[in-house]
């Protein structure tokens, strides 16, 4: 029963008890865990507490710093408090209001200490896209964003997704999926556009981190799905011919490419980074499927992009590249190979200085080399939670 105040005789407070009439303030919440998000604010989880008052319901929460008294007020959690010195450790409180009042405070959460932010070197490439099926176009290679001047910050959480390929399409009516999008702490990169299912049924390729490619039909010609600016080009469109011909999935450096004169087209080329300490190119288009048997088929990008196939199956198309982010190649038109290949998955990889550790959260696989002065931590699978220490 909670605690009640007042000057009331024990037979008044029995009969308010009774009547349910006692007001009284919430119990304490339960205090969750303290994350550093900057070099001056932090965030602070807690969950309501089992007893919400009388009247019954929390109207509010408050969270207070230790040191210096500073808060912070809403109505869920979690909850973020401001103006906090860097190099200074602090712990936090909560506590709820309701119609009758504050309850008492919470536990004191887990020490945390704001800090100046790291900067953080990193390459993101997203899942490539799945090739359309049966004589379809190309997927598109996965989103590829490279750069330095990520901040991030001691103590802080943050979240490391590495994307995976999409499927290829089933048939002549079946677009390849979309690559699903790889994430480093703020830094998204889009998965790559699936490929336009076969030329029987001719469709569009989807837009994407780089675009797919588009399957082509004897007297219409689409354009490929569309790249995102910023991170990869334009996927090819399929040619009309009597060949019913499919464009290249596009590449991170360069457009899928055309189908000409009843070939398929060739997927775009991919983009290279240094950060695992060798060159390595990424996020390659895939190849678009021939039609009949001996027409050309369409050859995947560097940077992993799948090989197409030729008709009637006497060469199987491949899959974009295992951590490459490259688009699947496309397939023959009859019998067991005309469905579309798979996206290859992405990758992340980040690069701080050595000074530092990564604590690397379950559901990830990761691994960890130093050289130079410097961290590089490579993920190539998985969701889950980092931080540097």
């Amino acid at each position: 029963m909670p605690v009640f105040s007042g000057s009331w005789t024990s037979r008044q407070q029995m009969q308010a008890v009774a009547a349910g009439t006692w007001t009284a303030p919430p119990g304490a919440p339960t205090i969750g865990t303290a994350s550093v998000l900057t070099d001056t604010t932090a965030s602070v989880s807690f969950t309501a507490p089992n007893y919400t008052g009388n009247p019954a319901g929390v109207t509010g929460y408050t969270v207070t710093s230790s040191p210096g008294g500073l808060t912070a007020t809403g109505s869920s959690s979690p909850l973020t408090v401001s103006g906090l010195t860097t190099g200074t450790a602090y712990t936090f409180t909560v506590t709820a209001t309701g119609a009758s009042g504050t309850g008492p405070a919470s536990a004191a959460s887990n020490s945390v200490t704001p800090s100046a932010p790291i900067t953080v070197e990193y390459l993101v490439v997203a899942g490539g896209g799945g090739a359309g099926g049966d004589r379809g176009g190309g997927g598109g290679a996965g989103g590829f964003r490279t750069a330095s001047g990520l901040n991030v910050y001691l103590s802080s959480n943050f979240t490391v997704t590495v994307g995976a390929g999409g499927t290829g399409g089933a048939d002549y009516s079946t677009k390849g999926a979309n690559g699903s999008n790889s994430v480093l702490s703020s830094i998204t990169s889009l998965g790559g556009g699936g490929g336009g299912a076969g030329s029987g049924g001719q469709q569009q390729g989807l837009d994407g981190g780089s675009g797919g490619g588009t399957s082509g039909n004897s007297g219409t010609q689409l354009a490929g799905g569309l790249g995102t600016s910023g991170q990869g080009s334009n996927g090819g469109s399929g040619l009309a011919g009597a060949n019913y011909s499919s464009g290249g999935g596009g590449g991170a450096s360069a457009a899928g490419v055309n189908a000409v004169n009843g070939q398929s087209g060739n997927g775009g080329n991919g983009s290279s980074s240094s950060l695992s300490g060798s060159t390595v190119t990424y996020a390659g288009g895939g190849g678009a499927g021939a039609s009949t048997q001996g027409a050309a088929r369409g050859f995947g990008g560097t940077g992993g992009g799948g090989d197409g196939g030729t008709g009637n199956s006497s060469i199987q198309g491949t899959n974009g590249g295992t951590n490459t982010g490259g688009g699947g190649g496309g397939n023959g038109n009859s019998g067991a190979y005309n469905f579309g290949q798979n996206g290859g998955s992405g990758i992340v990889i980040m690069k701080y200085s050595a000074s530092y550790t990564a604590t690397i959260g379950g559901g990830l696989t990761a691994s960890t080399s130093s050289a130079g002065g410097f961290k590089t931590t490579i993920f190539t699978a998985g969701t889950g939670n980092v931080s540097l220490a």
